[in-house]
């Protein structure tokens, strides 16, 4: 009886020895179902092969990750090792203490350089706690059906939204019906979309109450006709481009590229349109931290190290849209093909653009995103033009949510 206690006992041993260590990744970024699958199969199982272990990768929303973890830090049982959050959310984690300084093992990896825009958000007080990953701004997206209306002064790679708008318009009468998109149902990407001609016009976003806020809805109310009849509907700008139910939009780089790779004859791809300022776009990144008290602190640094890896970093880019790799020697190996071009024209963007980043000063930054909402609703759908004295009481909700 004791031989058998004692070979069981050392099967134990054994089999916990011989056991793949699990890193648990959890992630914002790479949500939708395409995205997550290639991530899965082409980046994280080369390197379980790579570590002999198992990567368990969950994609939730940025409060369910910190809720998970506040947890997990309050009953000092840490189970997620990874955690990719957005750049708005970054300060919080930070604060809290749940994410560990990577400053003194990321100095050491010499062969990749951080795009510097970046660091404002993922470096505190000089402590990089984050690696920016899966970077984003704006692209015109248009489908060839709508150059029959095209007016022949229009230059379609260096467009204004005048001229964009007066198109739409055109395509609008030609058709019987607006084929411009934008995220209509409430807390999506509409103020983002917005925001992108407050920018290109000088206007300081999210705030209302200034000339560029005025020039962009005066522009978005003119456009009334040109929205899809279904606009309310959208929550994403994909799918009614993939159906030819709109034609038109300037949206998020990577679900350009997605509907661009889809169908790559049909579509042209350009940087966002420019107003009197340049061209106008929200910029943003999601980041890589180690949750602070893992037990697999060496295997989660050595996934920051990988996934960062300029190859890698253009490879995951590439196969989930045309996020913009946030290593500038990933640019290096930029080839031809439709992501490549998606790519390029958002470091164009980056590099030449009027950027605006989601600054951590919002109690509820929600509630900000519905005042545009409204207004989109209200204003620009609803009258069809600019009133400023609304805009003005909009302002207040807007003020009421600053920290």
């Amino acid at each position: 009886m004791k031989k058998l206690l004692l070979v069981l006992s050392l099967l134990v041993v054994m089999a916990v020895a011989l056991a793949k260590p699990t890193l648990v990744v959890v992630s914002r970024l790479w949500t939708p179902p395409s995205e997550k699958e290639y991530v899965i199969n082409e980046i994280l199982k080369p390197f379980e092969e790579m570590y002999n272990c198992k990567v368990e990768f969950k994609t939730l929303d940025d409060e369910t990750i910190l809720k998970q973890v506040e947890l997990q830090q309050k009953t000092g049982n840490i189970t997620t090792d990874v955690v990719i959050v957005y750049c708005a959310k970054m300060p919080e984690w930070v604060k809290r203490g749940y994410v560990v300084d990577l400053t003194p093992y990321v100095k050491k990896w010499t062969d990749r350089t951080f795009l510097k825009g970046f660091d404002t958000m993922t470096v505190f007080d000089g402590k990089r706690y984050f690696l920016p990953v899966g970077a984003d701004v704006y692209l015109t997206l248009i489908n060839k059906k709508a150059l029959k209306y095209k007016p022949e002064d229009v230059d379609i790679q260096n467009i204004t939204w005048e001229q964009l708008a007066d198109w739409a318009l055109a395509v609008a009468e030609g058709e019987g019906e607006g084929k411009f998109a934008v995220t209509g149902v409430p807390m999506k990407m509409f103020i983002y979309q917005a925001g992108n001609i407050v920018l290109s016009y000088g206007g300081h976003w999210p705030n209302l109450d200034n000339p560029g806020a005025m020039a962009a809805f005066y522009l978005l109310a003119k456009m009334r006709d040109a929205f899809t009849p279904a606009v309310l509907t959208y929550d994403d700008t994909r799918p009614p481009m993939k159906r030819e139910e709109a034609w038109m939009t300037v949206t998020h780089c990577a679900r350009v590229g997605e509907v661009y790779k889809g169908n790559p004859t049909q579509f042209i791809v350009a940087p966002a349109p420019k107003g009197p300022a340049g061209i106008g776009s929200i910029a943003g990144t999601s980041g890589l931290a180690i949750v602070k008290g893992t037990k697999n602190f060496e295997l989660a640094l050595k996934f920051l190290e990988y996934i960062t890896r300029p190859d890698i970093m253009l490879k995951v880019s590439k196969g989930t849209g045309g996020f913009i790799p946030t290593v500038e020697e990933a640019i290096n190996y930029l080839g031809k093909s439709p992501e490549d071009e998606i790519i390029e024209k958002s470091i164009q963007v980056l590099k030449e653009g009027v950027l605006a980043y989601i600054e951590p000063i919002w109690k509820d930054w929600g509630q900000v995103k519905l005042v545009y909402d409204e207004i989109f609703k209200n204003m620009v759908l609803g009258k069809g033009q600019l009133d400023p004295d609304y805009l003005e009481s909009m302002q207040l909700r807007i003020d009421a949510q600053r920290k």
